[in-house]
């Protein structure tokens, strides 16, 4: 069977009919809809979802009512009223809001564990027909990229989401300080024992000079302690592939776990690291210098530059870092997972009353205009454009406290790559300012260690994982609180508990994940990547996108 992916190869430049359709349309609809439809002289109004990741400054407002609300609201075709959904309980908000029938129009939301239930449930519509009757700009992004359609399309074989085209990079990095590396004469660790070794020489041997036992070997909350599964191999919902089989990655988490346990019993990690729900105070220690290796999310550049790289170099000037490759662990070695490059985004409400005006809104948030603004800020304020060049930031300050809080979540609908190379990641980044320069060479020495003989975590990004049937879906999800990846209850226990050990929890979480009905999930999983794993966006397609585009990204 030929490659599912070879007709959606991403390039870097858009053709010129959907660029002038992007930039054209944002304030007209079909000429058949506007004969369907009654008109009106009263501009439309929609509501949708935004994140609230609480890290919005206080002098810009709220996350519902803000400058970028307000160009949204001044630019765009339709007013948009957006709903507050915090970023780390999205699934309990919306919940809510469809319970009591105040759910919005549009939701954007990333999380297929989240919207497939909804579409079960009948609680969202199909979108076809809106596309159909009222789109320009997402209308030709299907006709470009048809696996958009492939992956927004729900069970029942109809279109429900949807998504965009993303810069496939690595999501995530693993940083050391390799200053205290020189200070202890220590090598770049490569295998999950040295990674084990330099936490042990950084958390018991001062590196910091102050005369105190007072520095952490490795961080490993939040997003630290998720890098540290993908490590070996797991993540969500915790299925590997292994003699072409997907299968259940068990001994891959006790693997995990056993690491983790390790660092935790010996005290080189924060011992009260569970209660870190959101890794603010493990990202604090990073950045004040008490921390030797550090995990996070690193495929914004700038917002790493912006939130991390600045402020520790601020509190601890002589402090140097690097990136680098994921250990070899005892179950094998990984790189790290991709941003996902088919990301299906938004869904719509059943209930929504006007079809046009939601259209609308998703082909302007789709638009090069958009993703320019969201990307380099408002032209002669945050930047300045020149033909036949990139626009150039001119107060990257400014841009940091009026658009770095939120301009990815409202950005969710753009799709980088379609408005040119000046939308990768690196091109924000000054290469004259030393700091963005260091910054910008450990993002490209990141992607320079993906090794393609490799896996990943999974057999491809978690919300390309086919879609359960229902009943399957939710023992899935009763059971991932007890025995998921990572943060399950009977793992983190084997990790803070003496004498429980991996080996022991491995065995309880079977038996519980098989007394919940497990076994149907293994058996279901297992079936269809033997039989129909052709329809999936496998590892090897991500592979194939990640090195056309970087080939593209040197022309």
């Amino acid at each position: 069977m030929s490659n599912p992916m070879k007709r959606m190869v991403v390039p870097v430049l858009i053709s010129a009919a959907l660029v002038a359709s992007a930039v054209g349309c944002t304030g007209r609809t079909d000429k058949k809809a506007e004969s369907e439809t009654p008109k009106s002289n009263k501009r439309a109004m929609i509501t949708a979802t935004i994140y609230d990741r609480g890290n919005i400054p206080s002098s810009e407002g709220t996350i519902e009512n803000n400058k970028i609300t307000k160009w949204i609201n001044e630019s765009g075709p339709v007013d948009v009223k957006f709903i507050a959904v915090p970023r780390a309980q999205s699934e309990q908000k919306l919940s809510t809001l469809f319970a009591g029938g105040g759910a919005p129009d549009l939701i954007l939301e990333y999380a297929p564990q989240i919207k497939n239930p909804l579409i079960d449930q009948k609680q969202l519509r199909p979108i076809s027909d809106m596309i159909d009757k009222y789109s320009t700009v997402y209308k030709a992004l299907l006709q470009k990229y048809p696996s958009l359609k492939k992956a927004g399309t729900g069970a029942d074989g109809q279109l429900y989401q949807f998504g965009r085209i993303n810069e496939t990079i690595p999501q995530r990095g693993l940083f050391i300080r390799t200053d205290w590396l020189k200070k202890l004469n220590l090598k770049i660790p490569k295998t999950t024992e040295e990674l084990y070794q330099t936490a042990k020489a950084f958390a018991e041997q001062d590196p910091d000079g102050n005369g105190k036992k007072d520095t952490y070997g490795i961080a490993m909350s939040y997003n630290s302690g998720n890098i540290l599964d993908e490590m070996f191999g797991v993540t969500y919902p915790g299925f590997i592939v292994q003699n072409n089989e997907l299968i259940h990655g068990w001994d891959h988490i006790k693997a995990a776990t056993e690491f983790k346990k390790k660092l935790y019993s010996e005290g080189l990690v924060d011992k009260d690291y569970l209660n870190d729900k959101n890794g603010s105070k493990a990202k604090q220690d990073f950045l004040k210098g008490k921390t030797g290796i550090y995990m996070e999310q690193f495929n914004v550049p700038i917002v790493f530059y912006n939130d991390y790289y600045v402020n520790l170099k601020k509190n601890v000037p002589n402090a140097e870092i690097t990136v680098i490759p994921y250990p070899e662990t005892p179950v094998g070695q990984f790189n790290p997972i991709f941003v996902n490059p088919i990301q299906m985004t938004a869904v719509v409400n059943a209930q929504v009353k006007d079809t046009e005006a939601v259209m609308k809104y998703v082909d302007f948030a789709a638009s090069e205009k958009f993703m320019k603004t969201m990307y380099y800020g408002f032209e002669g304020v945050h930047s300045k454009s020149e033909p036949g060049k990139c626009p150039q930031v001119i107060n990257l300050d400014k841009w940091k406290t009026e658009f770095n809080f939120g301009s990815g979540d409202f950005a969710m609908l753009a799709s980088p790559t379609l408005a040119g190379k000046c939308y990768f990641g690196t091109e924000k980044l000054d290469a004259q300012n030393e700091l963005q320069n260091q910054v910008k060479k450990m993002f490209e020495a990141n992607s320079s260690f993906i090794r393609f003989d490799l896996p990943v975590a999974g057999p491809t990004h978690a919300e390309q994982m086919p879609q359960l049937p229902k009943e399957l879906q939710q023992i899935l999800t009763n059971t991932t609180k007890h025995v998921g990846v990572g943060e399950g209850d009977i793992w983190v226990k084997s990790i803070l508990t003496p004498g429980y050990s991996p080996e022991q929890a491995k065995q309880d979480a079977i038996a519980a994940w098989n007394k919940a009905g497990g076994k149907q999930v293994d058996d279901w999983y297992k079936s269809f990547y033997a039989n129909d794993k052709d329809k999936m966006i496998l590892t090897r397609d991500i592979y194939d996108i990640f090195k056309e585009q970087r080939a593209l990204q040197k022309k």
